[in-house]
């Protein structure tokens, strides 16, 4: 890559779709900071600020994920939901996921109570961003999911057991790490909107890698950084940040 100062021409110039999907890769992928994502650009020969990373992430990061979310097939009918508090601002607030028997990200909602009206705000949330009803829903033993399911899904089985809802409480590891390097959520508003592009972006660099040989898992990850360069249109393209 040339080396050249991005943040001192993104105002007057198309910047490379290279370095935007990259910087926002390397974000969303690994526990890094924004300035940890300059330094590793600086490394390759591109000058950019951490601000300017910062500005990407936030620009197109969402749009990201939206594309990668449309070429998902259809999610499996088996929903597996669960909350974890995370603490926002000096604050504790409640990160309420689902996931599919794969392990998909459907949806995510941070809330700041875990009673019977936010189970059932996510309840209505997941269905409407999904467009399906499952046919089994697996949680822990809140009693919240209980009430909520019996009157926003009352058709839907419902299987309330610690043990069965590991899928989903796994599928919030990535986020801790993510949340420790970024030393906490500053607002709810804040978290929510980088969850969101994370869920996206995260799962898709992440194949079950355990049920793989090694041959097999490199040329799904070739698979993968190849849709991510069609969804980015990392292909010779510009676009103005």
């Amino acid at each position: 890559m040339a080396r050249v100062d991005y943040a001192a021409v993104v105002q007057r110039a198309p910047v490379p779709v290279e370095a935007i999907s990259h910087c926002v890769w390397l974000y969303f992928r690994f526990p890094l900071s924004f300035r940890e994502v300059e330094e590793l650009m600086l490394e390759r020969g591109v000058v950019v600020s951490y601000e300017t990373v910062r500005r990407w992430c936030l620009k197109f990061g969402q749009d990201y994920a939206n594309a990668l979310r449309r070429r998902r097939p259809r999610p499996g009918d088996k929903w597996h939901l669960d909350e974890v508090f995370v603490k926002i601002n000096g604050e504790q607030k409640y990160l309420w996921r689902a996931v599919d028997a794969d392990g998909n990200v459907l949806d995510i909602l941070v809330q700041s109570r875990r009673d019977t009206a936010a189970a059932r705000r996510f309840f209505r949330k997941l269905m409407e961003g999904t467009g399906s009803v499952p046919r089994v829903v697996v949680t822990d033993k809140l009693r919240s999911y209980g009430a909520a399911h019996r009157e926003v899904m009352p058709s839907v089985e419902h299987r309330s057991h610690k043990g069965l809802n590991n899928r989903a409480e796994n599928s919030h590891q990535p986020t801790r790490q993510h949340e420790r390097a970024m030393k906490g959520f500053r607002s709810v508003g804040g978290a929510q909107r980088f969850l969101a592009a994370f869920s996206g972006i995260s799962p898709h660099f992440r194949p079950r890698r355990h049920l793989m040989t090694a041959p097999d898992h490199r040329l799904e990850m070739i698979i993968r950084f190849a849709i991510w360069d069609q969804i980015t249109g990392h292909t010779g393209l510009t676009t103005a940040a």
